[in-house]
Order: C-alpha cells, then sequence, then structure tokens
C-alpha cells in the first residue's frame, strides 16, 4: 500500500538536504519517520524489499521534486534572506530537541556519562564550523575522471552525514568544496554529475543506514545522547548571527518561532 503523504514528507527532506547546516535526518525526526526510514532501507535490502516500496516510492518523489524545483528558490533564499531562512530551520532544530529527548526517556534512562556524551558531540559538531568557510567553492566545469571519483565519494560521505539527525549532507559537501558544483548540476540538469553524486549517495546511506540500526537496537540510550547533542551542536554551526536591521531582526524571529511551532504541530500529528 502506498504511503502518499510520504510525498509531502520527502519534499521536506529534499529541501532541507539542499541546505549547508540542516540536516534530512533532523527532518525525518521531526515527521516522525526516521525509526521508519532507518527500518525501511535495511529491509529494502533483504526478501522483504517488495514491502517497502510503498513507503520510498511516494518518499523518493517527493525529494525528488524537492531537489529539482527548489534548488534554485533555495539558492535565493540563502543569497538574499540567509538570515530569517536560517532562523527558520534553528526552530525547525530547537523544537526537534525536544521531542528527541522525550522519545529517548531521558528522565529515567539517562545517566551522568549520557549528558557528557551530548555535551561532546555538540562541542565536536560546533568545532567543525570552523571549517565553515564564507565561500561554497567555485563551480568545476571542465570534469575529469579524478573528479568523478571524487564527486562519487563526496557523495558517499555526504549520505552517511543526511542520515544523522544533527549532521547536514550539504554541509560535508560544503567542507569538501564540491557544493557549488553538485547544485549548479541540479539546476542545470548536468545527468553526469547528478548520476555520480547519487550513486555514491545510495550507497553511502545503505552502509550508513544498517550500522545505525545496530546502533538503536544495541546501544539505543546512547546513540540518542549522540544525536540529541549533533542537533544541539548544529544550532550554533548554522547561526547566522543578528544583522543590524530592525526589520531583518523582526522577521528572523518570526521565521524562528514559525519553525518552533511547526515542529511541535507536525510531532503531535504524527503522534496521533
Amino acid at each position: 500500500m502506498m504511503e502518499w503523504k510520504n510525498i509531502f514528507r520527502g519534499i521536506a527532506m529534499g529541501a532541507s538536504d539542499l541546505i549547508p547546516g540542516v540536516s534530512g535526518g533532523t527532518i525525518a525526526l521531526v515527521l516522525g519517520i526516521y525509526h521508519r526510514l532507518i527500518a525501511a532501507i535495511n529491509n529494502f535490502f533483504s526478501r522483504k524489499w517488495k514491502q517497502q516500496l510503498g513507503f520510498f516510492i511516494p518518499l523518493g518523489i517527493g525529494i525528488g521534486i524537492a531537489v529539482l524545483s527548489l534548488s534554485n528558490l533555495l539558492e535565493w533564499l540563502l543569497s538574499v534572506h540567509p538570515q530569517p531562512t536560517y532562523f527558520f530551520f534553528m526552530g525547525l532544530i530547537l523544537g526537534t530537541i525536544p521531542l528527541l529527548l522525550k522519545e529517548a526517556d531521558y528522565k529515567q534512562k539517562f545517566k551522568p556519562y549520557h549528558f557528557f556524551i551530548v555535551a561532546v558531540a555538540a562541542i565536536l559538531i560546533i568545532l567543525s564550523g570552523v571549517f565553515k568557510g564564507e565561500e561554497t567553492g567555485e563551480v568545476v566545469h571542465a570534469l575529469t575522471t579524478s573528479d568523478y571519483i571524487y564527486l562519487f565519494f563526496s557523495g558517499w560521505l555526504a549520505s552517511s552525514a543526511m542520515i544523522l539527525p544533527g549532521v547536514s549532507g550539504s554541509f560535508i559537501l560544503l567542507i569538501l568544496g564540491v557544493y557549488e558544483t553538485i547544485i549548479h548540476a541540479v539546476t542545470s540538469l548536468q545527468f553526469p554529475v547528478i548520476i555520480t553524486v547519487g550513486l555514491g549517495i545510495v550507497i553511502g546511506i545503505t552502509i550508513m543506514s544498517k550500522f545505525l540500526h545496530y546502533l538503536l537496537r544495541q546501544h539505543r540510550t546512547g546513540t540518542y545522547a549522540v544525536m540529541s547533542g549533533l542537533l544541539i551542536g548544529s544550532l550554533f554551526v548554522i547561526f547566522p548571527g543578528i544583522g543590524t536591521s530592525f526589520l531583518v531582526t523582526s522577521i528572523s524571529l518570526f521565521t524562528f518561532l514559525l519553525g518552533w511551532i511547526l515542529t511541535i504541530i507536525l510531532g503531535k500529528l504524527e503522534s496521533t
């Protein structure tokens, strides 16, 4: 049976994965499908693969729609209105943290060392912001074989981050210096680049999902602690600062509250 509402979930996940600093895994948590996603990826490579099509086909359609239709819009928003855009996603992330901690039953299950794990994970993500430059890198037009190999492994590494809440796949691409090239390839439909990166992403997600499935089954509380820390740290990474314009600051506070309220509403809807 097709889960057609996954189209809208896929659009949200696809849009978030286009933005450096925002994780598709975070959005999957907000939408309440994170564990279902990890399990579906693992079962897809088993005898139960046909049962996962009803989940994946609508989700894939939504992600495809977002990537193809929103890449130009998000490029424009980040270049023209970066502060309100990032504040919106900060609101989403901040609203997700209590939901994740509640699901982890942290009041009962967290020990002192779990809070230490949270702090370490947050600090590691914050330190990764040191590598974030002002530029995303130049677009490479004349690609060689070695460039395609690099793009393949960049997609592999980025996909491992995409599936982790709080770790942005686009941010990994930014660090690797290929973000601008890939975004340009998507907006201009350069299929050799899209296919190369796509293959890397598929293989990376497949391997990472199995690892996460094991962690959630065998070390559930510790894994939740790491995820919580990654989310907390990502707030600092994507924080764009406060501008001097009162209007922009006011709009940013509005978009922040909008993202936070949207997370609460989605969390309640998905739990019913």
